[in-house]
């Protein structure tokens, strides 16, 4: 049994390998043929290189399922192309066992997927975004007004933050904070900061102008009132300092894009934004994506599986070799789509996470079952 794994793992890492390390290839050079065309004084060749580069753990990960796929039919392939799977099977190895060899060598692959996504991709993509707001001015993950925030402020008022640029995790510039009636929704205070600090669950803005609401909409609109009233009170002050729920985490996390976030951070800026009910959906479905991912690994290997069992008289390697490419993309195609669906029609997002994989693995265990049952392959008869 030993023997039949080390066989096995060393056939798939070398092939999976393999395809992996083509496809990265592809993707890079045909994203880096379309950068050449913004090469210009500012966006130079070592900035374009540069992000391609930091751009390499995120392709990684979003390849790993299908290049692990087809690197599981090739492996398998050719182990069937030399009769050794017939050899394992004619000594007692069945799809099950099979199978679950396979499932015991996705391990170390589910591992490093772990670590790609939790740690590397995370702090990937922020370089990625530094190099885009330092060099070329672009903002990653919020609208052109900058990144927004929303919290309560006291227990009759709420705040809304905007910061126009992130210096760093603690670092902002370009600080404007409204706040609000619970009420009745009534502008009360604005503070315009021209740079701000985040510390100890404090925000401390810095040279700041402090206007004060001093209308009551309510009076205005139903009492008289003399026609000239003094609307608003401005002040300068030199620090302001508010508390807030808003952490250099939280900051860091409004940077990347919900599904390129670690699962803590996921789950840490989901309660901020569970504790302020503020719109939640795709940061859910980000999760639920994010812990479908290893077991859409162990669908993978388990969709290569029967194609591997398929006996070489009815299929070359090459067109097992396609099938799975097909397989795939279908697959992959599968399940964008059924996220986006999700998305529309509200839908549990773990419903939309998992069902294709579900049915995927169904599929797989299906097609071993009908191969399990037919007869296995009679060892030659030597004759004398």
């Amino acid at each position: 049994m030993k023997s039949a794994i080390k066989l096995l793992s060393k056939e798939i890492y070398k092939t999976c390998a393999l395809v992996i390390l083509v496809l990265l290839g592809l993707f890079t050079f045909f994203e880096t043929i379309e950068e050449f065309d913004k090469l210009n004084e500012i966006y130079t060749l070592w900035v374009m290189l540069a992000l391609q580069a930091f751009q390499l753990p995120t392709r990684l990960y979003d390849i790993l399922p299908i290049g692990l796929l087809i690197g599981a039919v090739v492996a398998l392939a050719n182990l069937a192309q030399r009769n050794e799977l017939v050899i394992l099977r004619v000594s007692g190895l069945s799809s099950r066992k099979l199978l679950l060899m396979l499932w015991w060598i996705t391990v170390p692959i589910v591992i490093f997927a772990t670590l790609l996504s939790e740690v590397i991709t995370p702090w990937a993509d922020q370089r990625v975004s530094a190099i885009n707001m330092a060099v070329l001015g672009k903002k990653s993950n919020q609208l052109d007004s900058g990144y927004w925030f929303r919290e309560p402020s006291t227990k009759d008022t709420y705040r809304v933050i905007n910061l126009q640029n992130l210096i760093d995790n603690k670092t902002v510039e370009g600080i404007k904070v409204y706040e609000y009636s619970i009420v009745d929704n009534q502008f009360k205070r604005l503070l315009i900061a021209e740079k701000g600090e985040l510390a100890n669950k404090e925000l401390k803005l810095f040279k700041v102008i402090q206007t004060d609401s001093l209308i009551n909409m309510d009076k205005v609109l139903n009492t008289e009132h003399d026609p000239v009233i003094k609307g608003s009170n401005s002040q300068k002050m030199d620090m302001v300092s508010l508390p807030t729920s808003l952490t250099e985490s939280r900051l860091l996390a409004s940077e990347l894009k919900p599904d390129r976030m670690s699962t803590l951070k996921l789950l840490d800026y989901l309660d901020y934004l569970e504790e302020n009910n503020l719109e939640k959906n795709r940061h859910v479905v980000a999760l639920w994506r994010k812990l479908s991912y290893p077991f859409a690994l162990i669908v993978m290997i388990t969709l290569a599986t029967p194609l591997g069992f398929v006996q070489n008289r009815k299929g070359g390697v090459g067109a097992k070799i396609f099938i799975g490419i097909l397989i795939g993309i279908v697959f992959f195609m599968v399940n964008q789509l059924s996220l986006n669906m999700g998305m529309l029609s509200n839908l549990p997002p773990w419903i939309t996470a998992l069902l294709p994989n579900i049915i995927a693995m169904v599929l797989a265990m299906g097609a071993l079952y009908l191969i399990e049952r037919k007869p296995k392959p009679k060892p030659p008869i030597l004759s004398t």
